[in-house]
């Protein structure tokens, strides 16, 4: 607040408090300095829910002591720490390799949140929301968060997520799409190399780098329905 906020602001309270009112001119403008040096910081309104006359209304509505500054400023301090205890960051619209601008945008909007002039940013997979057009744009430039020369160095280290990708390149189903009906595993997990011992109890369960023929014509089977959907509506 400036100072003609911080006078208009006194001169509310002193309708509401008649002790706060101070009838010599020098006092007036010590009290004014006092406030203003105290308050400065602190905004009359924001749009989203502040108002430091209703701040200074409740305090002379439930204490019998004279209101101070300090009565006002705490509640804008308990303020500021809700907003940003609910507000989640959302990705910044700056590309992510320019450090000082993700910065900047990242800390502006937190600004923003905690000084009331913009509502806090809720988780997405709770409230939900629309992805910002630049950064679909970028992630559209972008491609695979792996680089391609990266996910070829990966792939000797991962032989089973390197042919599922191979595969879907060549057009082929996805046979980890499916559950395997001869190891078990389940959707999203490779096949198991079971090892039988002479007592009919399991040795070992390593994982394939290729899943099961059974589960390819799994696989098969379902691209087949799910092709033949869209067809039928």
């Amino acid at each position: 607040m400036d100072r003609r906020e911080i006078a208009a602001l006194l001169a509310y309270i002193g309708r509401l408090d008649p002790r706060t009112i101070r009838t010599d001119q020098g006092e007036a403008r010590d009290q004014l300095a006092q406030w203003h040096e105290l308050l400065g910081d602190v905004p009359m309104a924001t749009p989203h829910g502040w108002d430091a006359r209703i701040a200074a209304r409740q305090h002379i509505r439930t204490s019998p002591y004279q209101i101070v500054p300090a009565d006002i400023g705490r509640p804008w301090e308990s303020y500021r720490r809700d907003r940003l205890a609910r507000h989640s960051d959302p990705t910044p619209s700056a590309d992510p390799d320019d450090q000082a601008a993700w910065t900047a945008e990242l800390a502006g909007t937190r600004r923003a949140v905690a000084s009331g002039s913009a509502e806090p940013t809720h988780h997405r997979q709770i409230a939900g929301g629309r992805i910002s057009p630049r950064l679909e744009a970028r992630l559209r430039e972008v491609g695979s968060c792996i680089p391609a020369h990266a996910r070829a160095a990966l792939a000797p280290y991962r032989p089973a997520r390197a042919a599922r990708e191979a595969a879907i390149a060549a057009g082929q189903p996805d046979a980890l799409a499916v559950r395997c009906e001869w190891c078990h595993a389940q959707a999203g997990e490779p096949c198991r190399r079971r090892r039988i011992g002479p007592d009919g109890g399991a040795r070992g369960s390593a994982p394939r780098a290729t899943p099961h023929p059974g589960r390819f014509d799994l696989a098969a089977a379902q691209q087949a329905r799910q092709a033949q959907q869209p067809a039928m509506a």
